[in-house]
């Protein structure tokens, strides 16, 4: 089954020329079923690019799947219309009160600022401690993964002498993980960051398990049992163009920054790159999808009540 989301949602046309099946809101209503409640907090200045990227793999699913955008409420998004933020978008506080059989908390281009000096800071504490009652699986990525690794567990993150840009292999560390069924014994993952957590720091006692993981880039994907968490630390949705964008923004602003690794073919910026990692993102959503599908209550009221 498609993806539901809003019908003038800009990223619906974007899907539906690639192939994407999307769900218009009167079909839904006359499908006879429940809809997985998806939330998607949105913390990258360019809301639209990102809400897409995320929607793409989320409607890959055979499973019907009802997508919430919800940003933070007092934080003004530089790169997003407000008329966008206004007519597609709920701010936390006007979800609080809502259960989601998953929820997804995206990275920021914040990551050198200690959390505490982040200007939202406390409110994404509220956040991650309201998942744990109103929330099935939680789904944290890149700098949202480092900041729930460090509200939940105290995994501190460590600042790079330079930035970790490129394409990496990664290893499968749990072949028997059914998040990672279907997964090769290694594959590519874009990486964009300018911090790290540690394998060393992850506490072995709490049910946390590292089963993805780079010798150059680190860990890349921690689990969590007791909670149902899952920490992306790296940048599988991105899409083909999103590091060159990246590599190209800062070439223009004289910031000094290497050529993508693993990323262009003979790494050379002047070819078109070549995407890597787009079935092992599909795989990695639809599995976790369906992992959260075959798990969560059939009443949304259930969720938290343990």
């Amino acid at each position: 089954m498609p993806i539901k989301i809003p019908d003038q949602l800009p990223a619906r046309d974007i899907l539906v020329r690639e192939g994407v099946s999307v769900m218009d809101e009167q079909t839904a209503l006359r499908q006879d079923v429940r809809p997985l409640q998806i939330g998607l907090l949105n913390l990258m200045p360019n809301k639209i690019r990102t809400e897409t990227q995320f929607a793409r793999l989320i409607g890959a699913s055979p499973l019907q799947v009802e997508l919430t955008l919800v940003r933070i409420g007092n934080h003004r998004a530089k790169n997003t219309p407000e008329e966008h933020l206004i007519s597609f978008y709920e701010t936390w506080e006007e979800v609080r009160h809502r259960k989601f059989d998953g929820f997804i908390i995206t990275g920021a281009p914040i990551e050198l600022l200690p959390f505490e000096e982040v200007t939202y800071w406390k409110e994404l504490e509220e956040i991650l401690d309201w998942t744990l009652t109103n929330v099935h699986s939680s789904f944290y990525i890149c700098w949202g993964a480092m900041a729930a690794a460090w509200h939940f567990h105290r995994i501190p993150k460590y600042t790079l002498e330079k930035k970790a840009f490129g394409v990496f292999r990664h290893r499968n560390n749990a072949p028997a993980s059914p998040f990672l069924a279907g997964f090769s014994d290694d594959f590519a993952i874009p990486v964009s960051r300018w911090t790290e957590v540690r394998s060393s720091d992850i506490p072995t006692d709490r049910g946390l398990q590292v089963i993805m993981e780079s010798d150059v880039t680190g860990p890349c994907l921690l689990t969590e049992d007791s909670g149902n968490r899952l920490y992306m630390f790296n940048h599988i949705e991105y899409d083909s163009t999103s590091l060159k964008e990246e590599y190209d923004r800062d070439v223009a602003g004289g910031t000094e920054i290497a050529v993508p690794h693993g990323y262009y073919p003979d790494d050379d910026p002047s070819r078109p790159p070549l995407n890597r990692w787009r079935s092992h993102a599909h795989l990695l959503f639809g599995n976790w999808i369906n992992q959260v599908y075959q798990s969560t209550p059939y009443e949304l009221e259930q969720i938290g009540q343990r």
